[in-house]
């Protein structure tokens, strides 16, 4: 299991702009595993600025031509997977919603162009859960989770957290939770087995190596084109969705951003748990 560390960054000065952060949460048990992933998650809130609510991009949650915003006061833990470890179907995040957040939120991305609206029963998806248990273990700050579109590609996902650019002025930690790659015929292969540590091969790693430069360089061409552009974009990921919450993330950090790559490893050998963040280009602050 390869891992790359970065050293974390300074807390931001009161009144500056949150970072936006793309998460790869991996598998369910990744709560629970001893891997890289999992200890980054544990330590990483602690390089940022303590937000007063958090909305979650999750690639679990899709709707299609349509932007759903969850307005629960108390959602509810979805346990959205099967064939796992008991005790994490026993585990609960009971933080509480953001409703006059959640209505706010759909509001400004209406009037942006978007067709949004609230949601309610809709609760935290494991996209949602599992690494915010990690990262604020306490569920003491409200919880919005905003959804992608399997259809939206990733212009409409770029645009749609260019709309959500405000909140991270409001205090508010807009984060994207997906994976870097996400292959999940090919990785359970390795699951059944049990291989978490099996060899990354070529295919993974140059796709997850391209990426990576190319975000490191903020080129939202190729990145906007990475179906056409990236090595064996289509066998790392076989539908959009768990790559769309990245270009949300990038998105929040506004039409110039900077990357940082803050943590990667790699699972099952075919799933990277490459984590990034962004903030706004030195010229936009």
């Amino acid at each position: 299991m390869s891992e790359v560390f970065v050293s974390p960054q300074p807390q931001a000065r009161q009144g500056a702009v949150l970072p936006s952060l793309f998460i790869s949460h991996g598998s369910p048990d990744t709560v629970i595993a001893r891997t890289p992933a999992n200890a980054f998650l544990r330590d990483v809130a602690s390089s940022l600025p303590r937000p007063k609510a958090i909305v979650v991009v999750s690639a679990h949650f899709e709707l299609p031509d349509l932007v759903g915003v969850t307005a629960d006061a108390a959602p509810e833990t979805i346990h959205d997977f099967g064939g796992f470890q008991q005790e994490l179907y026993e585990m609960q995040y009971p933080a509480p919603g953001a409703p006059e957040l959640a209505e706010q939120i759909s509001a400004d991305l209406a009037a942006q162009g978007f067709t949004a609206r609230t949601l309610v029963e809709r609760g935290f998806d494991h996209g949602v859960w599992v690494p915010l248990i990690l990262m604020y273990p306490e569920a003491d700050i409200p919880v919005v989770v905003v959804s992608v579109d399997p259809q939206g590609g990733p212009e409409h996902h770029l645009r749609l957290g260019r709309a959500l650019a405000k909140l991270a002025r409001e205090d508010v930690l807009v984060v994207g939770s997906g994976s870097f790659t996400h292959n999940l015929p090919e990785a359970f292969v390795n699951v059944r087995q049990g291989a978490r540590d099996a060899a990354v091969p070529a295919w993974a790693q140059e796709f997850a190596d391209w990426m990576c430069e190319r975000i490191s360089a903020a080129d939202l061409d190729a990145l906007l084109a990475y179906r056409d552009r990236a090595p064996h974009a289509s066998r790392n990921h076989p539908t959009d969705e768990h790559l769309m919450p990245l270009f949300v993330a990038m998105g929040v950090a506004g039409d110039r951003f900077a990357a940082t790559q803050l943590h990667r490893s790699d699972e099952f050998g075919v799933l990277s748990m490459a984590m990034w963040r962004f903030d706004p280009a030195p010229a936009e602050r």
